[in-house]
């Protein structure tokens, strides 16, 4: 029953604080005028992946590499089939972003690296460090394309979201909120880990398989608020973005740093079933958002497509995990 309650508190109180962190991120870039464009893709994009980043940190710290890996690629598949797949039935998500439109093909290539790097089942420091200097490479583009485009649709967006939310709220206010939002998150995300690892070894379920389900939703949540509430007010480009940005995170940071910090074994059904699962997804969401000549778009049937791959894949995973 402990470990219940900190699972769930920890869930609850990582979801507030991770809001509250990117919330002064964000307010506090625009103080310093970073452009709108580059809030959108670097700052929201680290921010919504901060739950992911530090409960993956402390469980490969701690010992518990399946749990970090679980969390990362266990977000990416529900970044991808439940937020985007709810949130397209809730209203279809137009793409006009260019930057966005780049973005799709880059993702496949970094989901391909990452499958590549887990063929021989393991994460080895080598690994981790390409990961991490990918994420170099990624993080320069993104500044330059930031910087370039200023005129892209997810940049007016984000200006009017920024203004909306931002203009009204001094310096000091957006600091306390990112400090404390950051303090909370490393907080939070001690407390759930202990709880999930306590109840993996109590129902003697994996900690891969705790990380690929409860935890990633949970760490997941502020990507699924922020999306919903984007796409409700029109916001498509941030919608899909916010997907975007976190799984490029999630995939080179996240596993970097808990490849770095502990390098391990990797199961094979992490390569045979997470590792196809997340690609499947990712070539359908370019298949689905891409187009040469217009914009993309993931209708409602779409998003109904994603969103029954979601529950397909989590009643595969117990019905593997509890015999059933």
């Amino acid at each position: 029953m402990i470990a219940a309650a900190a699972l769930i508190g920890g869930l609850l109180t990582l979801v507030w604080s991770a809001d509250l962190f990117v919330e002064g991120a964000a307010g506090t870039a625009r103080h310093f005028g970073m452009p709108p464009l580059l809030i959108g893709m670097v700052v929201v994009g680290f921010g919504t992946s901060a739950p992911e980043m530090v409960v993956s940190t402390l469980a490969a710290a701690q010992g518990n590499p399946g749990l970090a890996l679980g969390n990362a690629y266990g977000s990416n598949i529900t970044n991808i089939a439940l937020i985007l797949g709810v949130t397209a039935l809730i209203n279809p998500i137009t793409v006009h972003s260019q930057v966005l439109r780049k973005e799709l093909p880059l993702l496949i290539a970094i989901t391909g690296l990452a499958a590549f790097q887990l063929r021989d089942g393991e994460l080895t420091r080598i690994d981790a460090w390409i990961l991490l200097g990918v994420l170099g490479g990624v993080l320069f583009w993104t500044i330059r394309q930031g910087l370039r485009e200023r005129s892209d649709t997810l940049a007016g967006e984000m200006t009017a979201k920024l203004e909306t939310d931002q203009d009204a709220k001094p310096l000091k206010q957006t600091l306390f909120k990112l400090m404390f939002g950051l303090v909370l998150l490393v907080i939070s995300s001690r407390i759930l880990v202990w709880g999930a690892v306590k109840i993996a070894h109590n129902f003697g379920v994996s900690d891969l398989i705790i990380g690929l389900t409860i935890v990633a939703l949970g760490t997941s949540l502020p990507e699924l608020a922020s999306s919903v509430m984007a796409t409700c007010k029109g916001e498509h480009d941030i919608a899909l973005g916010n997907v975007l940005g976190s799984n490029f995170f999630n995939t080179l940071a996240v596993v970097g740093i808990a490849g770095v910090i502990h390098p391990t074994a990797v199961a094979p059904e992490v390569f045979s079933r997470d590792m196809l699962v997340m690609g499947v997804l990712t070539l359908l969401l370019f298949v689905f958002g891409f187009r040469f000549h217009c914009p993309g778009r993931i209708n409602r049937f779409e998003g109904a497509v994603l969103l029954a791959s979601y529950v397909g894949y989590m009643a595969f995973l117990g019905i593997k995990t509890f015999n059933l």
